[in-house]
């Protein structure tokens, strides 16, 4: 069942639509202070938030800018402030949606059932892209994972992986490889960074030979391909 935290001073409306919704299989918590409303927030899990903004103590876009600041959790206004700016306001401090007073409470569960659906799927496409990482750089304590597991790299090694991370699956020449890394001598021959590309490989390919991550680019240097392999 949903569950959804409004923030509604009319007790008479909360009631309501509290009802109303409950009928629709969607759990409401309801507060007519916006202080008690956030701090339960932070101590229950909610689908989503329904909030109005004629609150006491603290006006309803101030609690819109601080519930989208903390809590990754959708937002529908429901106000019965008519001025363009208080919409505006709302939207930009991180509301979902605005929807004036008065309204078919219908209305208001089909927006509700469509927030949900934008927020179930925005979130499927960011766990899909962090399951798909196969590369992450950790610059403050100069570490990489591969596939989550952090690679045991020397200082060299780690200094060309990190930039042909940074670059992003363009072609490297050898000659930027070794003006990137402070380990490598700028004079190294192209061979000593090739045999630093080979241990590389070693620790990261299914098999070094035929590599699928770091390419060689004929004529340029290397590339790395980040792909699941």
């Amino acid at each position: 069942m949903l569950k959804i935290l409004m923030i509604e001073d009319d007790l008479e409306l909360a009631a309501i639509l509290s009802e109303y919704l409950e009928g629709r299989g969607i759990s409401v918590t309801s507060y007519d202070e916006p202080y008690t409303g956030m701090s339960a927030l932070n101590t229950h899990h909610f689908d989503l938030l329904l909030l109005d903004l004629t609150l006491p103590n603290l006006d309803g876009l101030e609690v819109c800018k601080r519930v989208a600041k903390s809590k990754n959790i959708p937002i529908i206004i429901s106000s019965a402030r008519s001025d363009i700016n208080d919409k505006v306001q709302s939207l930009e401090f991180g509301a979902d949606d605005y929807l004036p007073k008065p309204y078919d409470p219908e209305e208001l569960v089909a927006r509700i059932h469509s927030i949900l659906r934008r927020y179930q799927n925005n979130s499927s496409d960011k766990k899909q892209q962090q399951s798909q990482k196969v590369f992450e750089l950790k610059e403050s304590n100069r570490e990489i994972l591969y596939k989550g597991k952090s690679l045991d790299l020397t200082r060299a090694e780690y200094e060309i992986l990190a930039h042909l991370i940074k670059r992003n699956g363009a072609a490297i020449s050898r000659e930027e490889i070794s003006l990137s890394s402070p380990s490598i001598n700028p004079e190294s021959s192209n061979k000593s960074i090739d045999v630093i590309i080979g241990r590389l490989r070693t620790k990261i390919e299914e098999n070094p030979k035929e590599p699928k991550h770091i390419i060689s680019v004929r004529g340029i240097g290397y590339r790395l391909d980040s792909n699941i392999k």
